[in-house]
């Protein structure tokens, strides 16, 4: 008979003591048995995803952990440019073209929200610079990116992304990592787990930050998460190369030489005491990539042997020191990808809390000024780049990704110069390898607020990336607390109408 005492409110038996002792005891059993299958490796047999399908894991060597592996399937694109543009650039002022913000400007149609991300919202605002046709397909590109609107023809605009937050740092990594939260890995760290790198003498991930420094979300937008540690991104620019790969004025390159050849003996014989030490190994691995860079960085950072129409091309000199700078970074790219590097992320913009003045495309407030200051910087490099790396055949085989965390309102703020968050329709584009060239896919609403067309979700758009980089995002895995994880999460299809 049931004690009333042992019963909830609900009719449930509560746990006893007797019930507590026996249930922990399974449950520590159980523990320990899936500690021994895990052990040797009986846990790991085939695991499913929650697709259903089998992981495709890449075999990696722990001595080399760079070296470059096959991809799940044969595609143009052998290395990837990432360029992302950290605050989110206003896609109705840019490519995304809306008649009806000209109609009804300075009006408050109804079923536009009254509160957005930042507080009370104003009227609607028309673009603040003039769109024009562009090129043979006569695309609708603002005159704030004057540049790059002369190449249209060559890109692949996706102009209905949608996005799950509207706050900065969230947005970034779930841009760049495919979770909201940090901790996860990065798109060039899954890209690097899976293919390695054709280049032996420079890191397989290159993040080339901005010369105001780090985005929001810091090294989290290029960093490893739980994927083993060579696979993060290298951290350098043209303005702030890694110091500490410098050769000591004391040191002679001989003796350097010398230095080097004994370290890697003893870190063999080293290596000999404790085999299969993945970790051990991937650290060697590191310091011994390390020791190339010493040679290779100042090679490739080293702009004098760039003619004065390339830098004039670029725009090095003439604009403001900061179009300069990131000029010198996006020459910086164009080298890591001639180099063999396969994956370049080049960022225009940093944390606004990092220094003085606009330092991104967050612009709640004189949208005129901030957008007119960050586009002087990025258009004319980043459209020399993309055409640097045409003429020079090396998007045959290179995919090109511009991108931001979410767009920009189609009305003002109540201080009537600026434009909020909009997580719900957003611009970006990607030109190069297995991409359709002078083709839009999706559309926003009539004023821009809303994917109206073939939304697309960030899961989407990172399954497109990888599957152009010849990889199944969803047997792309890896074990991480008992999970199968991947960088789409359990979600994402593969855009099929932008690829060529």
């Amino acid at each position: 008979m049931t004690n009333p005492e042992q019963l909830s409110s609900h009719g449930r038996r509560l746990l006893d003591r007797r019930c507590f002792i026996g249930s922990a005891g399974l449950s520590t059993a159980g523990l320990a048995l899936a500690s021994l299958l895990d052990g040797d490796g009986l846990l790991a047999d085939d695991p499913q995803t929650v697709s259903g399908k089998s992981p495709i894991r890449p075999e990696i060597d722990p001595n080399n952990p760079y070296a470059s592996r096959k991809s799940h399937f044969e595609t143009p694109a052998k290395q990837v440019l990432v360029i992302y543009l950290p605050g989110a650039v206003s896609h109705v002022d840019t490519f995304d073209y809306k008649p009806d913000l000209i109609k009804l400007h300075g009006q408050k149609p109804p079923g536009l929200p009254e509160v957005t991300f930042e507080g009370p919202t104003g009227n609607i605002a028309k673009p603040f610079w003039e769109f024009k046709p562009r090129g043979e397909t006569g695309k609708m590109v603002s005159e704030l990116l004057p540049n790059l609107a002369k190449q249209v023809d060559d890109f692949c605009f996706f102009h209905s992304l949608s996005t799950d937050t509207s706050a900065h740092p969230q947005g970034e990594n779930f841009m760049n990592t495919g979770f909201t939260m940090e901790g996860f890995p990065s798109f060039g760290s899954w890209v690097t787990y899976a293919l390695g790198t054709e280049n032996k003498e420079l890191p397989a991930f290159v993040a080339i930050n901005d010369p105001r420094g780090l985005a929001r979300s810091g090294k989290n937008n290029f960093g490893n998460g739980f994927l083993p540690a060579a696979f993060q991104g290298t951290d350098f620019n043209a303005k702030n190369p890694p110091n500490n790969l410098k050769r000591p004025d004391s040191l002679t390159a001989k003796a350097d030489r010398k230095t080097i050849d004994l370290l890697t003996r003893l870190n063999a014989k080293h290596m000999e005491k404790f085999p299969g030490d993945s970790s051990l190994a991937g650290r060697i691995a590191s310091y011994e990539l390390a020791g190339k860079m010493q040679t290779s960085v100042p090679d490739v950072m080293e702009l004098a042997g760039e003619t004065k129409a390339t830098l004039e091309h670029y725009g090095v000199e003439g604009g403001s020191e900061l179009r300069g700078q990131y000029a010198r970074n996006c020459i910086l790219a164009r080298r890591l990808i001639e180099k063999g590097v396969r994956v370049v992320q080049l960022f225009n913009g940093s944390d606004p809390s990092g220094g003085n003045g606009i330092t991104n495309w967050d612009s709640h407030s004189n949208i005129l000024k901030t957008h007119s200051m960050q586009a002087e910087i990025m258009d004319q490099p980043t459209a020399a780049l993309i055409a640097d790396l045409k003429q020079r055949g090396l998007l045959e085989n290179t995919l090109v990704v511009w991108a931001t965390e979410f767009g920009r309102m189609p009305f003002l703020q109540s201080n009537g110069t600026g434009r909020d968050h909009n997580p719900n329709a957003f611009t970006c584009f990607l030109t190069g390898a297995g991409v359709k060239r002078g083709f839009s896919f999706g559309e926003s609403d009539e004023f821009g607020f809303r994917a109206a067309v073939d939304k697309t979700s960030v899961y989407d758009f990172n399954a497109t990336l990888l599957h152009l980089m010849g990889l199944d995002h969803e047997r792309l895995t890896y074990y991480h607390n008992g999970l199968e994880r991947r960088l789409t999460n359990v979600h994402g299809h593969v855009v099929k109408q932008v690829l060529a």
